[in-house]
Order: C-alpha cells, then sequence, then structure tokens
C-alpha cells in the first residue's frame, strides 16, 4: 500500500476517536456559553454515540458496493464540516443536530477504513496493529487537545481548527491514486470467491470476542481511573496524579498491538488468540483485591492484553471472507462492539453503588474473558491456502 494512503488511513483512526470524544470533553464549557446546565449539554452527545453505532452497517454496504475510496472522502470532508458546524452552535438543537451528524460521519471510519488497511499484501497484522495505536492515541489525545484549545483560544477553536485539518486531508486523500495492486488468478479468487474453508465458526468466534470483548474493553477503560483512585487511596496521591498513571497504563497498553500484530504476521493466530484471552481471565481474576501498585501492575497486564486482542479480530475478518463483502462483516462486528459497549457505563453505576462494587465487575470481566478463550477453541488449526489468499 502507499504509504501515504496508509499514513492518512491511520490518521482518519486518530480523528475518529478524537472528534467522538471532543464534546464531552468541553460539555462543562460549552454548557456555560449556551447557558445551560451540564448534564443537559452532555446528554446531547447520546445521538453520536448511537449514530456511531447504528450507521455502521449502511456505511460498511455502501464501501462494498459503491467503493472505499469514495466513502472515505466522504468521512474526511463530512466529519470536518459536522465538527466546523459543532463549532458555531449557539443554541441546544443545533449542538445536537451538530454532534448526531459528527456520529454519522464517524460510523463510515470503522467498516470502511479497516477494510482499506487490511487489503494490499503482506504484514496484515501488523498494518492492523499500528492503525489500532493510532486510534488510541486519539482516544489520548482528546483530552490534551482540549485542554490547549481551553487555554489558549477555546472550545469552539477546537471543533474550528480540527475540522479544517480533516477536510484538507479529505482533499489529499482526493489526490492520491488509488492504490494498485497486480490483480493475480489467485487474489481474483480470494476477492470474488467463496470465503475460507471454516469461515462459519470463525465468524462466530468473531461475533462472541467482539460482543462480549466490547464489554471487557470499555469496562476497563470507562473504570480504570476510578479502579486506581480507590485503589492507590493509601498513597494519598492527588486527582492529577491518578489521572496521569492512568494515562501511562493506556499509552504503555496500545502498543501491545503492534506486538500482536507481529506475532500473528509470523505464528498461528489460534494459539496466540487462546494465550491473550486466558491471560485476560487469569489477569482480572487476580486484580479482583489488590491494592497499591500491585494494581497498578494488574491493571498493566489486563490493558496489554485487552488491546493486544485488537488486530487478532480485524486479522480473522480480512483472512476469511472475501473482500467484496468485508466491510459489511467488519460493520456487524463494530455493531456488536459498540452495542454492548453502549451498556457498560449503567451497569458499572450500578455495581459500584449496589453490585459489590470493582471486585464483582473484575470477576465478571473474568469470566467473561473465560467464556471468549473457550469459543476461540473453536477456531480452524491452521490456514488454508485460500485463507492466505484472502489477505
Amino acid at each position: 500500500m502507499n504509504p501515504r494512503r496508509l499514513l492518512l488511513l491511520n490518521l482518519g483512526h486518530a480523528l475518529d476517536h478524537l472528534f467522538m470524544l471532543l464534546f464531552p470533553a468541553v460539555a462543562a464549557l460549552a454548557a456555560a456559553d449556551i447557558g445551560d446546565s451540564y448534564g443537559a449539554v452532555l446528554v446531547l452527545a447520546t445521538g453520536s454515540f448511537i449514530a456511531f453505532g447504528a450507521c455502521s452497517l449502511p456505511a460498511g454496504w455502501l464501501g462494498d458496493r459503491w467503493g472505499r475510496e469514495k466513502m472515505m472522502l466522504i468521512f474526511f470532508t463530512g466529519i470536518g464540516s459536522a465538527s466546523i458546524l459543532t463549532g458555531f452552535a449557539t443554541s441546544y438543537w443545533h449542538l445536537a443536530a451538530s454532534l448526531t451528524l459528527i456520529g454519522v460521519f464517524a460510523a463510515i471510519y470503522h467498516p470502511v477504513g479497516i477494510a482499506m488497511v487490511a487489503k494490499g499484501g503482506g504484514n496484515l497484522g501488523r498494518r492492523l496493529g499500528v492503525n489500532g495505536v493510532w486510534g488510541n492515541m486519539g482516544v489520548a489525545a482528546s483530552a490534551l487537545a482540549i485542554g490547549a484549545f481551553v487555554d489558549f483560544a477555546g472550545w469552539r477553536a477546537a471543533f474550528f481548527l480540527l475540522g479544517g485539518l480533516s477536510i484538507a486531508a479529505g482533499f489529499y486523500w482526493a489526490r492520491l491514486q488509488p492504490d494498485a495492486i497486480p490483480q493475480t488468478a489467485q487474489s481474483r479468487g480470494a476477492d470474488h470467491g467463496p470465503p475460507a474453508l471454516g469461515w462459519q465458526r470463525v465468524l462466530l468466534v468473531i461475533g462472541i470476542s467482539a460482543a462480549i470483548g466490547g464489554f471487557i474493553f470499555n469496562s476497563m477503560t470507562v473504570a480504570l481511573p476510578k479502579v486506581l483512585d480507590d485503589r492507590l487511596a493509601s498513597l494519598s496521591y492527588s486527582a492529577t496524579e491518578i489521572g496521569a498513571i492512568a494515562s501511562a497504563v493506556y499509552a504503555l497498553a496500545a502498543f501491545s498491538q503492534i506486538v500482536v500484530g507481529r506475532a500473528i504476521d509470523r505464528y498461528a493466530i489460534k494459539p496466540i488468540f487462546l494465550a491473550i484471552t486466558a491471560g485476560q481471565a487469569v489477569a482480572l481474576f487476580v486484580a479482583v483485591n489488590l491494592d497499591g501498585w500491585a494494581m497498578v501492575a494488574a491493571a498493566v497486564a489486563v490493558m496489554v492484553l485487552v488491546f493486544g486482542q485488537i488486530p487478532i479480530n480485524d486479522t480473522l475478518v480480512a483472512r476469511y471472507t472475501p473482500d467484496r463483502w468485508r466491510g459489511r462483516v467488519y460493520a456487524v462486528k463494530y455493531v456488536l462492539t459498540f452495542t454492548v459497549s453502549a451498556a457498560v457505563v449503567p451497569g458499572l453505576s450500578w455495581l459500584y453503588d449496589q453490585g459489590g462494587g470493582f471486585p464483582a465487575m473484575f470477576l465478571g470481566a473474568a469470566a467473561a474473558a473465560a467464556i471468549i478463550t473457550a469459543a476461540v477453541l473453536l477456531l480452524p488449526r491452521a490456514p488454508t491456502a485460500a485463507v492466505a489468499a484472502a489477505e
């Protein structure tokens, strides 16, 4: 793949997550600006998250049928324009509509952009791992970007500048020529022939892993700052210091995707997948009653394994599905993930107040990881020639 196109696809992943988290980070400032309460303004982001999941299916279908090149151009220019509209918003309903529009365009990236990263030569796992790190850095950058803009230019400037950056990336994307991938008889068969042998079992495992893994991923990413705040209470750290520790855990764990991506390019996926999911179950169980820096070490282990699982699912989709409907498979996978993830926040709230607190969350997540491990046993032992061709 052309390095400049791959760089833009990676940038798109970072922008996708960055735009989705911009408004929650500035909701308090936006509330003061338009004269409403924090709670009333924060809830306006709900539409964007609903659209982010629900619009993945039509986006994947359009990418497969109409063209991924066009869809990525729409993604860059559309989400950038929606961001600028959000910056101009002066009322409750203007904000609600603009933020929902951000979610609609943000939904394009995962079924379309990931499918493009997955196509085009070897080192599939490494490409998907690097792309995943870019997405996670977009999550991490949202708070940093907002802090800088709030200090120097106000919350609206973040939406104006980042919206302009995305539109510029779209124009640059339009100027780049599509990759010219040589079409051999084997690669044509991978793109237009039947799916690889064993694909039903593989998609079943991916579905189970995406749904249950979405619960584990969102539980840990949402709860970790509060977990560390509770478990490090005896060390009397400030809120800023706890936040810095949590950010360091996220950043360190994100790079596990590159390590796992390289590993699955060289070795069979099944034993690596089993080791990661079984390791999650053990690490989550061990973390149930840990305190202090032992809890931080356990958190690093858990998040390394949670992040490390991400490129495995995406690689399995690429290896076992023909390119002509790969975008739709990615769309279904991400709808499962995002749907289950949406239930995590109210679930965590109930668990913390009435259901036994974070020990119950860790035990539930450990059981979920054990279920995924059992499902992974259904995977075929090794890729067939047809599977290798699908890469």
